[in-house]
């Protein structure tokens, strides 16, 4: 019995230290991806509210050159119009409603940020939101070579709470080894059990 304790307790320590050692190379990563792509090379904004829309509207307009994603937000129609307002071609905006939450905001579009070969994003979104999404942009991002330059929007709403920021942080980590988010736990809890 003993023997299977200690077999025990070394897989665990083994698996601790595996994933420790994965986790230091996103800083590394970050680092890499920073001296190779100083400036820049797309917008990414997190829905949630029009005002960030309009704000990277005219954002964009400061940075004529890179594209645009904007993650979950208002409806096509309404962004298309705030774009067009602000003069920007619509071959520059790309709209993802796949996201469902902060966490799945960046787990969605990482793959075609990698396709597109995007190492540096311009990161948007409020400033009470920014330090949550920073945490996860760091874990996912930098898990695949992306860094980010924070855009925090002023707004008069109070700053998240450090509980949703770990939370997010770990649903992250646990993103990069299987590939989920728990975000469809979510959907599968809200749902009755006999229908």
């Amino acid at each position: 019995m003993k023997v299977f304790h200690l077999v025990r307790q070394y897989w665990i320590f083994a698996l601790a230290g595996f994933m420790l050692i994965l986790l230091l190379f996103i800083p590394i990563r970050l680092a890499i991806a920073s001296y190779q792509a100083p400036q820049p090379q797309a917008i990414v904004t997190l829905g949630g509210s029009p005002y960030r829309e309009k704000f990277t509207a005219q954002f964009a307009q400061i940075h004529p050159s890179l594209d645009i994603w904007i993650s979950s937000g208002n409806p096509p129609e309404e962004i298309q119009a705030i774009f067009k307002t602000a003069g920007t071609p619509s071959d520059r905006l790309h709209l993802d409603y796949r996201a469902t939450d902060t966490v799945t905001n960046f787990t969605t579009l990482v793959s075609d940020f990698k396709q597109r070969q995007i190492q540096h994003l311009y990161l948007i979104t409020s400033d009470f939101h920014m330090p949550r999404a920073k945490a996860i942009a760091t874990i996912v991002l930098g898990s695949h070579g992306i860094t980010f330059t924070p855009v925090p929007i002023s707004s008069s709403y109070p700053r998240e709470s450090m509980i949703r920021i770990f939370r997010d942080f770990g649903r992250s980590v646990v993103w990069i080894f299987t590939g989920r988010t728990g975000a469809s736990l979510r959907a599968s809890l809200s749902r009755p059990l006999f229908s």
